[in-house]
């Protein structure tokens, strides 16, 4: 059974992801780690540990990571996405605090000693920025080769961005991070945009686990509805909001879910282009690659598992 590592800026679609992984029998949740974004890393991590015991699994420990960019001393929260995600994170949706506190080991440190125990057996999805990875991987620069596979939401390189042009929010937030991950990872698939924004959930699917008549199904939700709402303003011609996290926990237990293109990535870290996720010009004819970007996706098939998983995770919560 693969060991999973969810790192998380928790907002509403890193909430759906949680969900996502802890409906997926086929994996084991050992720990999420707290990153910036959504929210702040603290605030984060709050969602995190309150999302895991309304859920019904307390079990899963949550660990702090690093509260902004690598060439950064600060972070502040932008005001799109508090817009998107609400001030809290979740949709402004208010569950109790959990009683338990986040772990006393440094995320980075978790993140190293996990790829030595777990080697291939660990898989890491970073769906924020790639801070507490590249940390990682500059502390014990090893745990490269001996991290399973990472599967990480984030990028776009057959459509255009969601901050500008050419670059996607989380690969916005630590371009610099991201490259390092990029050029360093023994195996990564990046799922962007190319085929986030083509997954998309409605009011009607939300309905279903308002149905459920349970704190879990309600949370749920109510949650997603406000994430709805603000994509009607943000993306109206989509007609739903794009299920960029809980894709790419999908894609982590079941990656024949898209078809992906081998290639050797890096991340723009200068100039005007600075955070654009493209192929290494240099690598190009390197026929050892080391990255996939996911360009399709079964759609039906992922929204169904989606829909099953999640629901079921609501259903037995108490």
């Amino acid at each position: 059974m693969k060991k999973f590592i969810l790192d998380l800026d928790t907002g509403v679609d890193d909430a759906l992801a949680i969900s996502y992984a802890l409906g997926s029998p086929e994996i084991e949740l050992i720990g999420i780690t707290g990153t910036y974004g959504n929210v702040l890393m603290e605030q984060g991590v709050r969602n995190a540990l309150a999302i895991t015991d309304l859920l019904g699994h307390p079990e899963v420990p949550v660990y702090k990571g690093l509260p902004h960019a690598s060439t950064k001393d600060s972070f502040e929260v932008l005001p799109i996405s508090s817009f998107i995600h609400g001030d809290n994170g979740i949709g402004d949706v208010a569950i109790p605090d959990s009683d338990r506190e986040a772990e006393s080991e440094p995320a980075v440190d978790f993140i190293i000693d996990a790829a030595k125990t777990y080697g291939d057996e660990l898989v890491y999805v970073p769906t924020g920025p790639q801070t507490n990875l590249a940390a990682a991987f500059k502390k014990a620069p090893e745990i490269a080769d001996q991290l399973g596979s990472i599967v990480l939401m984030g990028g776009a390189l057959t459509v255009p961005g969601n901050v500008n042009a050419w670059t996607e929010a989380n690969i916005s937030q630590d371009p610099d991070a991201a490259d390092y991950v990029f050029r360093h990872t023994k195996h990564a698939t990046m799922v962007g945009l190319d085929v986030t924004l083509q997954t998309l959930l409605t009011y009607k699917e939300t309905r279903t686990w308002r149905d459920l008549g349970n704190a879990a199904g309600a949370f749920l939700a109510d949650m997603t509805d406000f994430y709805i709402k603000a994509y009607e303003t943000t993306a109206p011609h989509l007609g739903g909001c794009g299920l960029h996290d809980p894709l790419a926990v999908g894609v982590a237990v079941d990656p024949t879910l898209v078809s992906v293109h081998p290639i050797n990535m890096k991340v723009d870290v200068e100039g005007p282009t600075r955070g654009r996720t493209i192929g290494v010009d240099e690598r190009l004819n390197d026929p050892h690659k080391t990255m996939g970007v996911a360009l399709g996706v079964d759609v039906p098939r992922f929204l169904d598992e989606f829909m099953t998983r999640i629901t079921n995770v609501a259903r037995r919560a108490v």
